[in-house]
């Protein structure tokens, strides 16, 4: 059993910067971040594989965002930069402990989830 302890996030107006933290308590393998707005489904941000070979974004993010991880701490990172209103959401982050053939993108390779940290943006 593998805990994900999510920090950071608040609020920040348009043009501002924020870091999302997500420690995990064991070791893992890939591990991502989604976030889900009121009333939308939740929705694929960024992946980042335990080596950090493979990296993905959603294509909305316009390099605006950056994920990376330290494995020494068992910690992913979310850096995201030139925040606009449309960002405002609860910010999730996942990992993998096994590979279970899904992509990347889909909520459902993922094994263990954080408790949700919200990011609201404003105009």
């Amino acid at each position: 059993q593998v805990q994900l302890v999510q920090s950071g996030g608040g609020l920040v107006q348009a043009g501002g910067s924020l870091r999302l933290s997500c420690a995990a308590s064991g070791r893992t393998e890939g591990m991502a971040w989604f976030r889900q707005a009121p009333g939308k489904q939740r929705q694929f941000v960024a992946f980042n594989s335990r080596s950090g070979s493979k990296t993905y974004y959603a294509d909305f993010l316009k390099g605006r965002f950056t994920i990376s991880r330290d494995n020494a701490k068992n910690t992913v990172y979310l850096q995201m930069n030139s925040l606009e209103p449309e960002d405002t959401a609860v910010y999730y982050c996942a990992a993998e402990v096994n590979n279970n053939g899904a992509a990347y993108y889909n909520a459902l390779r993922y094994d263990y989830w954080g408790q949700g940290t919200q990011v609201t943006v404003s105009s």
